[in-house]
Parts: C-alpha cells; structure tokens; sequence
C-alpha cells in the first residue's frame, strides 16, 4: 500500500498509464541486487531508488578514489577512501529515507553469488571484468532470475535482457549470455576503462538506459531487451539494437 507521502512523491508514475498506481506498488515491493556501485551502478542505483524500489542490495569490494568522481557522480569528494557501498548508500538515502538497503562490501564470487541472487527479484549487473558477468548469468539462469546487464568501454556501451530458462513467442529458449559471448576473453585481450578510458556521460547514460530495463522487468510495459543487444555510439551518437538468439 502506497503511503500519503508515496503518493506525493511517485505522482508523475502514478498518472504514466504505463506504470499507474499497480506498478508503483509493484516498485515499492520489488527487491533488486546491483553487481557494482561505479559508473554504471551510479545512474541505476539513483533511478531504482527514485522511481521506488523498496528494496536493493549493492554489491562491490572497492572504495571510492579520486579517478572514480569523473563518471560515478554518486560519490564526492567527502568519500574518497569509503567503501563504494556505503558511500552509495547514503545517497540513496538522502532520496529516500524509507528505502531498505542491503550492503555487501564483497566480491561477487562462485561462494556467495547463489545466496546473494537468491533474495532478489531482478539482478543487475554493472561490473567491470568478464569473470564476474559469465559468473553472474550463470548463476542467475540456474535461478531463474532476470538479468539486465550493461558495459561500457571508451565511447561505446551496450545493454541486454536475460531470461534464458523463458521460450520466446517461437516457442524458442531464449538466449544465455554465451549465445552473446560464447567465450570469455583472454586476460588483457580487452583493455580495462583504466587503461583505455571511459567518457563519463556515456556511463550515465548506458547506466540510466539500464535502469529502464529493471523498471520494466518489475513493472512490464514495451518490449525489453531479450534476445536483442543495444549498442551505443557516443563517437557519432548512433543507436542500433541488434538480435541475437539461441545456440542450441
């Protein structure tokens, strides 16, 4: 049940025909988990916060350094050398007191990855390395939970929707995270953002693009991203959605 206040602060939501007054209750009861409180946890986790989401996790073992302030703008100054989750948190805060947050200033690892998905609606991943993204979308299509994953490099980003244990109108499985990547990368065949850079409104951008895909996986309006890869170009600002499908 949405409070006065509720109703107050979420109003632009609750007249949007796309979400309305069930979908708002629906953000206010939905759990997300975000794998990564940098450049992109920072626009996801400020608009997962602000359309209503009662309840995030946050994943991430770093702390906050200076080089980070140029994209994930969740942080400042007064952070430098906190851990990212806390610092993260009482941003999200400051949005909305009544939020209830769960920090794990961790690794996602093989170890805790299933308890940590397992108390979530939808999981979010906003990481930086590969080990990590296959580990994650493994471990949530043994759940069954949807993934909404995103990353960015240099000037391009991309974004997708996982629900592989889910038939397509094809009667088709959806695709995994393979049928994408089918293999992982060598180590430093990919330069990182700290060796090839990164433009800092990019990353806001893919992140709050992100946050859509959450929103719509709690709240379903549109068409999400499933079986289909968003690229972005920031060098000539193009857009292309691409498809992809199953490989077996």
């Amino acid at each position: 049940m949405l409070s006065p206040d509720d109703l107050t602060r979420f109003a632009r939501h609750i007249v949007l025909r796309h979400i309305g007054g069930p979908g708002q209750q629906r953000l206010r009861r939905a759990r997300v988990l975000v794998v990564g409180a940098g450049g992109l946890g920072t626009p996801l986790l400020l608009y997962l916060a602000a359309a209503g989401v009662g309840r995030i996790g946050i994943v991430d073992d770093d702390v906050v350094s200076l080089s980070n302030l140029q994209r994930q703008v969740i942080h400042g100054m007064p952070d430098l050398g906190r851990p990212k989750v806390e610092s993260a948190a009482d941003a999200l805060r400051r949005l909305d007191p009544g939020i209830t947050l769960d920090l794990h200033a961790t690794r996602l690892t093989a170890a805790n990855a299933a308890d940590l998905v397992a108390d979530h609606d939808v999981i979010a991943d906003g990481s930086d390395n590969f080990d990590t993204r296959y580990l994650l979308a493994s471990v949530c299509e043994a759940a069954r939970k949807p993934l909404v994953h995103a990353a960015v490099n240099e000037m391009h980003g991309s974004l997708t929707v996982l629900r592989p244990w889910e038939a397509g109108p094809d009667g088709v499985l959806n695709p995994r995270y393979t049928d994408l990547f089918p293999e992982k990368p060598p180590a430093g065949s990919i330069p990182t953002c700290s060796e090839a850079g990164v433009l800092g409104a990019l990353v806001g951008m893919v992140g709050s693009l992100q946050a859509i895909e959450v929103i719509r996986q709690i709240t379903p309006f549109g068409t999400p991203l499933v079986g289909k890869l968003l690229l972005v170009d920031a060098l000539d600002m193009r857009f292309e959605t691409i498809e992809y499908g199953r490989a077996d």
